[in-house]
């Protein structure tokens, strides 16, 4: 059975951001070309809806979808004045959401985490949006812990992202979390996007441009990136950059969102899952690849950002055998 995936429309919705969903999930296959998802999309009602642009959208289901989804996924609508003055939502968008059941996974989609929010489904959680409006989340919901700084926040059933193109990311992350990093960047090949951005949304905030901007840390992310089972220190990275380590930290933080060292486990931990979903080399000889020295440093970063162990997460994401015919 495919995993069912609902997308709310609602009236101002941004058009671009409403088609993320069903481009991404719909080029998620199994290697007999044999779709992962299926999605639709729906609104209250099933009334046609006014976009945030100059038209309107007709669509062909109404919220009674929600009883059967796998995964529901509020795409882009700013936060109207009621909201903002209140925080609360309006009681047919309320009840509709109620419909959702106990185990089905929610997302938003940038600043349609003020809905979740205003349901109470963020409270006591981390969360993001757009950072043009993380301050007016936090402000609006102090139960709410607000991440300006990432392009998404995974809190297991409840998922937010930030603006734009991290819709993408989430969505790319979600098929990478369902079946691995293999159909993950099939997808994205599909829809000719990056299966995996480095950094977070603090690298696209407005900011002062920098007297010297052609210093940049890209070239120094390559380098690591071409190294990652060698025993990289912080120092290697700034000296590679022709920087002071405080320098390097400083221009690393502002570019990619993250501490130098940081992105470097999180990218051992991503070379060290697409070994084990793509090959057949033991736990022993990943870690050594991917940079983590020994087993049992690997075993402790899978625990702590996966919950499984490496062999427990192979079993889970191993791409299987194309099927031939007799």
């Amino acid at each position: 059975m495919t995993h069912r995936v609902a997308v709310l429309a609602l009236d101002g919705v941004l058009p671009l951001d409403l088609g993320i969903p069903a481009r991404v999930f719909n080029e998620a296959r199994k290697p007999d070309g044999t779709p992962l998802y299926s999605v639709v999309t729906f609104s209250l009602g099933g009334r046609p809806v006014r976009t945030h642009e100059d038209y309107r959208i007709v669509v062909d289901h109404d919220e009674s979808v929600l009883e059967s989804a796998d995964t529901v996924v509020l795409a882009t609508q700013e936060p109207g004045e009621d909201l903002l003055a209140t925080g609360a939502l309006p009681g047919e968008l309320a009840a509709a959401l109620d419909r959702i059941g106990p185990q089905t996974r929610i997302v938003s989609l940038c600043t349609s985490a003020f809905l979740l929010a205003a349901a109470g489904l963020l409270d006591g959680g981390r969360a993001t949006t757009h950072w043009t409006l993380c301050d007016e989340l936090a402000r609006l919901f102090p139960d709410v812990e607000v991440d300006p700084d990432v392009l998404f926040v995974d809190n297991g059933r409840i998922l937010t992202s930030a603006g734009g193109a991290a819709g993408i990311d989430l969505c790319l992350h979600l098929v990478r979390l369902d079946h691995g990093a293999a159909v993950a960047s099939a997808a994205a090949r599909r829809c000719v996007v990056a299966p995996w951005r480095e950094g977070g949304q603090a690298q696209f905030i407005e900011h002062p441009v920098p007297q010297d901007t052609d210093r940049s840390t890209s070239a120094t992310r390559q380098w690591v990136l071409d190294r990652l089972a060698e025993p990289i220190t912080l120092e290697d990275m700034a000296r590679h950059a022709h920087m002071s380590v405080r320098t390097f930290t400083r221009r690393f933080r502002s570019e990619v969102g993250s501490s130098p060292l940081k992105w470097l486990a999180q990218g051992r931990l991503a070379h060290a899952r697409l070994l084990l979903e793509s090959t057949d080399l033991t736990v022993a000889r990943i870690a050594t690849a991917s940079g983590f020295g020994d087993p049992v440093a690997l075993r402790k970063h899978f625990h702590t950002h996966l919950g499984l162990s490496p062999l427990a997460y192979r079993r889970a994401h191993s791409a299987p055998e194309p099927v031939t015919a007799q």
